[in-house]
């Protein structure tokens, strides 16, 4: 929401692997990276042969001697040359920058997709994550391309150099004598932009992280008027995003003028002494115009800034992607589960740590296979972290979690996918029609298992109103709270498994509508195990157990009956702040050690 004024949190420190990263890309389109720089070297190539055949062919027409017309070809075919390495080169760059961008975002997308969702908010926000895949994607997939043909654009100057020396060892030495202050100015140059480009990028992640709080939140903004109050705090940054950018232009300004001034001082003293050369009989006319042409080949040097700004540039965004790359992912075994296994879930000791506080504090559950159990306690009880804990959406930092007596860590991702089931209290949808977001997930149900999950949520009735039923657009789709929040349930019934797991998914619903979808769940749905979040006291008493969280921790479990008994039980449904939600004992329902009615501990 806008009203939150999340603050990102401050940014890791860069990540080792970014040249890896790079190497990677270099690595996925090496083919095109190598057609792209032989193009670029021959461009080189004839770059540095022009200038010697130039001034061959001047001198041939001056002295009117024979080859003439051989030597013009020549100059010809090496013009042409170089235009069509030009032309190929830039098609390749473009290519290349396509296909690499495209690899590093399907890259950090994978990569994303893997993590458990806390880890991924406690890293970045979602306008930075945006930022990063989008913008930063875009400026780090040029690397390879100007790396490759930075390099063979290096040939240009180096040839040049060895050209002056052939032609007259002075030339080279009076170029020489500038070349340690040019070299000077291109390290001062990368270091003071690589710094303002890194601090730029994460001024422009910080801005687009509050402008997608604002989105998020743009109804409660109009409703409270604070439009102007939230675009203030949106723009808040640009003063710094302006400072960091005229750092940017002043660093790359005061490179540019200062090649800009010493390349033209090299070319004029190699032309000085050149034409010295000349009067003295030692150079032909010819061979000065190819020194003049090398002499500005050799100051190409200078040019590298522009190179050198899109690698300073590139890296930075390439150091953000891997940054995101560098969050640990969730690791995952190969097991199988037992077959028809019947969904019994076993926390042991589980403890789960929030930015260093403690969520869930050694938490030991059983869920009987087969069996419901809801799961109540005050806000901040840490009900939700124990539901994402119980289907693997996030790993606890201490104990095991079991489904049929297999760790969750050890099962094949897909499969557990498939045998653990979710519905969400704000579900998102995806897809292009109705149909298809209910269908969405580790597999494809068939339209009459669709259609049948979406009567068991209570959805099916609302569907068949719109204009093309299941076939309706989603993005067009008049839905409101408790209509979204059943096709959440229709889609979580649409793939039940052995468990499922209902974190307040009916809590937009009127009593009756969650009357009906409780009795289908038991009746019409794969049955299985249920593990329900609940606000509501009817939905508890639909369960066949209760576990009652306080303060991270299991305070009882037992019947709904047999705890409603205890009043802070009951304040939990009543008024959340009568009760001290730390409280952990004993109450009249059962202890937290009591046997349930299978045998199992819980």
């Amino acid at each position: 929401m806008a009203d939150s004024r999340r603050t990102p949190d401050p940014p890791p420190p860069a990540y080792s692997g970014t040249g890896r990263l790079l190497a990677g890309a270099l690595r996925h389109s090496a083919g095109r990276i190598s057609a792209g720089f032989v193009c670029g070297a021959g461009s080189a190539g004839v770059a540095i042969a022009l200038p010697a055949v130039l001034g061959h062919t001047l001198d041939l027409l001056l002295d009117d001697a024979p080859g003439q017309r051989g030597a013009v070809t020549l100059c010809v075919l090496l013009i042409v040359a170089g235009v069509v390495f030009d032309t190929l080169e830039t098609l390749l760059g473009g290519v290349t920058g396509a296909r690499t961008a495209a690899w590093l975002r399907r890259r950090g997308v994978d990569h994303l997709l893997t993590l458990a969702p806390h880890r991924a908010a406690a890293r970045c926000t979602p306008g930075d994550l945006v930022t990063r895949l989008t913008g930063n994607v875009a400026e780090a997939s040029t690397a390879p391309t100007t790396a490759a043909n930075g390099l063979a654009a290096l040939c240009v100057p180096l040839g040049g150099l060895v050209a002056l020396a052939l032609i007259d060892l002075r030339l080279l030495a009076v170029f020489l004598a500038g070349v340690p202050l040019l070299l000077w100015l291109l390290r001062v140059f990368v270091r003071g932009s690589s710094d303002s480009v890194s601090h730029y990028q994460r001024v422009q992640a910080e801005i687009a992280t509050r402008l997608v709080e604002a989105l998020g939140g743009a109804r409660s903004v109009a409703a409270a008027g604070g439009s102007r109050r939230e675009l203030d705090r949106i723009l808040a940054p640009l003063p710094e995003l302006s400072a960091q950018g005229r750092r940017m232009w002043q660093v790359y300004g005061r490179a540019m003028a200062g090649t800009g001034v010493l390349v033209p001082l090299l070319t004029t003293a190699v032309l000085a002494m050149g034409g010295t050369r000349l009067a003295q009989g030692e150079l032909s006319v010819g061979e000065l115009l190819a020194a003049s042409r090398y002499a500005v080949l050799a100051a190409g040097l200078g040019a590298a800034v522009g190179a050198l700004d899109s690698l300073v540039r590139s890296r930075a965004a390439a150091g953000r992607i891997a940054e995101l790359l560098a969050v640990p992912a969730l690791c995952s075994g190969d097991r199988d589960l037992p077959p028809g296994g019947p969904g019994r879930l076993e926390l042991r000791g589980v403890t789960v740590v929030r930015g260093g506080t403690p969520v869930l504090r050694g938490v030991d559950l059983v869920v009987p296979g087969g069996s419901t159990m809801a799961v109540v306690g005050h806000s901040g009880a840490g009900k939700s972290v124990l539901a994402a804990v119980a289907g693997r959406l996030t790993d606890a930092d201490a104990g095991t979690v079991l489904l049929d007596g297999v760790p969750l860590t050890e099962i094949e991702p897909e499969l557990l996918r498939r045998e653990v089931g979710y519905a969400f209290e704000r579900p998102a949808l995806f897809g292009d029609t109705i149909g298809e977001g209910i269908g969405f997930g580790p597999y494809a149900p068939s339209a009459v298992e669709i259609e049948a999950a979406a009567e068991a949520a209570g959805a099916d009735t609302f569907i068949r109103l719109l204009p093309a039923g299941y076939a309706e657009p989603l993005g067009t789709a008049p839905l409101s709270g408790g209509e979204l929040q059943r096709l959440g349930l229709a889609r979580a019934f649409a793939h039940a498994g052995r468990l499922l797991v209902l974190d307040d998914a009916t809590s937009s619903l009127d009593s009756v509508t969650e009357l009906r979808v409780g009795r289908a769940l038991v009746r019409d749905v794969r049955a299985g195990t249920r593990l329900l979040v609940a606000h509501r006291a009817s939905s508890a008493a639909r369960a066949d157990r209760v576990v009652w969280l306080a303060g991270g921790r299991v305070r009882a479990i037992g019947t709904h009956e047999l705890l409603w008994e205890d009043p802070d039980y009951r304040a939990v449904f009543a008024n959340p702040a009568a009760a001290n939600p730390d409280a952990v004992g004993r109450t009249s329902g059962e202890r937290v050690d009591a046997t349930g009615p299978d045998g199992d501990r819980a």
